[in-house]
């Protein structure tokens, strides 16, 4: 098991499923990334750099893109949605949709390769 894998199983209901959900949509769009660590966090990590993270907080869903660059990429995906310059936070019944978060990923990963 994986730090993500691990951090996953000490969830609860319905922050698991949509926490893990995120997850898989991230590791869709970066299959190459790995499970790790960033910042103290569980995170995908991709050629040795952290991707992204998903946490649960008390009220909401943090995505971590360890990038403000990553998230102004997509700011016009990211109208009604709450975020600042190193995070997006969702409610847990309502992620980000897959698509925005695929932009998002995706945009991160191509700062990594650059």
């Amino acid at each position: 098991m994986g730090t993500v894998d691990d951090y996953l199983a000490d969830l609860d209901e319905p922050a698991r499923a949509t926490v893990a959900h995120l997850y898989e949509v991230a590791r869709q769009t970066v299959p190459e990334a790995e499970q790790g660590t960033g910042y103290g966090m569980a995170a995908l990590v991709y050629r040795g750099k952290p991707l992204l993270s998903v946490m649960r907080a008390k009220a909401h869903v943090g995505i971590y893109p360890f990038s403000p660059a990553a998230i102004e990429a997509i700011a016009g995906l990211l109208d009604g949605v709450d975020h600042a310059k190193g995070t997006i936070r969702v409610p847990i019944d309502a992620p980000l949709p897959d698509a925005t978060l695929g932009a998002l990923v995706a945009a991160r990963r191509d700062q990594i390769d650059a």
